[in-house]
């Protein structure tokens, strides 16, 4: 992002706009294709092949040199837009092949959308690649492949119940159904918490190397390995699910994080690079391996001609959340001692179980 701008001649606050505008595009996007359904009135597969297509167009498109900053906030909005079509899509298409197992099944999904996460951080660490047009290049290709390859190889799941025709009503009625808002809500809490960790980890670990001055992190790798980490920690909890319940493994995944957020401070206080490794590779892993479980029980509560628009729905305000929470980190890392600051996302988590704790007989 900061070769993008440099080419442009873009200032510092661009850059912030550029990254707000794919997530401002992507609740666009999923909030539209709830209201419309569109992932329950087409064929998934289809709908995926055509949002990677669109998708890597707006994203091939910051490519023009004739590029300003409209044009480039336009391009980024486009290409998170039609993420929507992608992400929930993806989940959709997982939920009309598994009635069972759909946790472990949306592990390796999950798992494979937290290295696309981890990658720009490795591509920052590794200097000796800087063309920022060859990195747009190659995953505007590898999202046109991806959606051939779902066109080809996966049709419509034996489980898929289309829904035949437009109803407005279906963003309001899923929460009618109490297991489903309970299912909703953990997500909620989990969200709260997921992409603020993820967005502050580069800070998180220049707090500590502030505060210590002699010990030298490399923040770029270590930032990609802790939130990489978590693609293992999705496919071994997506395992567990199957053991002790898709519940059972979500609401003690989010309870291991909660407390994570709690202990940070500690942390700081400790002048122990092994320390610091262990507690943030561990809470790499948890921070994320229950997303795929409550999308899964999201999936399972919610009427199954309604599925994928209650995924997106879920989806939707999820990411809206992550938007509040990440700008409350920055305020606070602003006018308060940094080493605190993550305890706040402990309130997500909290709130998260109180709703699991609320209705036992979620279908998992």
């Amino acid at each position: 992002m900061q070769n993008l701008a440099t080419n442009f001649q873009l200032n510092q606050s661009a850059l912030g706009h550029l990254t707000s505008a794919v997530q401002f595009g992507f609740i666009s996007g999923t909030l539209l294709f709830a209201i419309l359904t569109i992932a329950d009135r087409f064929s998934p597969s289809k709908v995926f092949l055509l949002s990677a297509i669109i998708g890597a167009l707006f994203n091939s498109g910051m490519l023009l040199d004739n590029n300003n900053l409209t044009s480039l906030l336009i391009f980024r909005f486009g290409t998170g837009f039609f993420l929507a079509g992608i992400y929930p899509i993806g989940m959709k298409i997982a939920s009309d092949y598994f009635e069972k197992g759909l946790g472990k099944s949306l592990s390796f999904l999950v798992g494979a959308l937290v290295l696309g996460t981890a990658f720009p951080h490795l591509l920052k660490g590794l200097v000796t690649l800087s063309s920022w047009k060859f990195i747009l290049i190659c995953t505007s290709c590898l999202a046109l492949i991806g959606g051939i390859l779902i066109i080809m190889f996966v049709p419509n799941g034996p489980y898929r119940n289309p829904s035949q025709k437009i109803e407005f009503s279906v963003f309001f009625k899923v929460f009618k159904n109490s297991n489903f808002r309970a299912a909703a809500f953990g997500y909620f809490g989990h969200m709260w918490e997921l992409y603020a960790f993820w967005t502050f980890v580069p800070i998180l670990l220049s707090t500590y190397s502030s505060i210590y001055p002699n010990t030298t992190l490399n923040v770029p790798m270590l930032s990609f390995l802790i939130i990489g980490v978590g693609g293992i920690s999705c496919v071994i909890g997506g395992y567990l699910s199957i053991k002790i319940g898709t519940k059972k493994t979500a609401r003690i995944i989010l309870l291991l994080s909660c407390l994570c957020c709690i202990v940070s401070p500690l942390i700081f206080m400790i002048d122990s690079v092994n320390i610091l490794f262990g507690f943030l590779f561990f809470w790499g892993m948890v921070v994320i391996a229950d997303s795929p479980l409550f999308s899964a029980l999201v999936a399972n509560n919610a009427p199954s001609k309604w599925k994928g628009t209650a995924l997106t729905i879920v989806n939707c305000i999820g990411f809206s959340i992550t938007i509040i929470s990440i700008q409350l980190l920055t305020l606070l890392h602003e006018v308060m001692n940094p080493i605190y600051i993550y305890t706040v996302l402990a309130l997500g988590p909290i709130l998260g179980l109180i709703a699991l704790l609320k209705k036992e007989n979620i279908k998992h």
